[in-house]
């Protein structure tokens, strides 16, 4: 058995293998005659090995004790379902665990047997929107539409200083990222002068790692709360970033789908 390998070659308790394992720590890539299979999680403390099997375990306790806050479903249609991240949560599990990532806790709210495949990410400082799709056909028609931008998608953010007074009301941003062209459009919906913070709606046109993060920082109006970019913009109270609006055309219904969440719910 699984378990027994393990606690054979280590020297944590079970208990510690069958946590780490229902964590998502632990992985198995199967072998049956000269090929490998593909590398997946092994969860199950009692299932058995065969000769030229290799198990993995990724061991690291402050990453086993973390807690997760949880995902809320906004919508199940059958084939795909929308659901809120909330801000801390990872999109996707890491080889240490998955036992903190929004693909998990989808698995466990279906049948076993329900595949949950993620069309798109969201960072993990961010809250918001996100899609998950339930069968191979979906994912790959609903991830053809992020890849070819074919997705309206707007972000709510807070950003330090007055972007209004100094940039305009509502404007482009199209400064290159990673040497692609980059576009965000920006519209200042609110302004605290005590606190010196502008609340913007964002939509971009492209999809590029951290774009509104990036794009707000270049221009000199980092997002309040994040860790990467910027100065001036802590906040204690995490990143002012949020996906609330997803709209296009269903590939699989033919027919328009719009979710949209009510800012004033994000308490910011």
């Amino acid at each position: 058995m699984a378990i027994e390998f393990l606690s054979a070659a280590c020297e944590l308790s079970k208990s510690a293998l069958k946590d780490a394992m229902n964590k998502g720590a632990v992985w198995l890539t199967p072998r049956r005659g000269k090929q490998r299979r593909q590398r997946q999680r092994l969860r199950r403390a009692t299932a058995q090995l065969a000769p030229g099997d290799t198990i993995e375990l990724c061991y690291d306790p402050r990453v086993l004790a973390a807690e997760a806050p949880r995902a809320d479903l906004v919508e199940d249609r059958e084939r795909y379902s929308i659901w809120f991240k909330p801000a801390g949560l990872l999109a996707q599990g890491t080889d240490f665990g998955d036992h903190c990532a929004l693909q998990r806790q989808v698995e466990q709210h279906y049948d076993p047997k329900r595949a949950v495949l993620l069309v798109h990410r969201l960072d993990r400082e961010a809250c918001g929107l996100m899609l998950v799709a339930h069968d191979a056909e979906a994912a790959a028609a609903l991830s053809a539409l992020w890849r070819e931008d074919r997705v309206y998608k707007r972000y709510r953010a807070q950003v330090r200083g007055d972007l209004a007074a100094t940039r305009g009301s509502a404007g482009r941003i199209e400064l290159p990222l990673d040497g692609k062209a980059s576009l965000s459009e920006y519209t200042v919906v609110g302004r605290d002068v005590a606190t010196d913070v502008t609340t913007v709606d964002v939509v971009i046109h492209t999809g590029r790692l951290h774009q509104i993060r990036r794009h707000l920082e270049a221009i000199g109006f980092p997002v309040i709360g994040d860790p990467r970019y910027g100065r001036g913009n802590k906040n204690r109270d995490g990143l002012r970033l949020a996906a609330v609006a997803i709209e296009f055309v269903c590939p699989l219904r033919k027919q328009p789908a719009a979710f949209a969440l009510d800012p004033a719910t994000l308490g910011w």
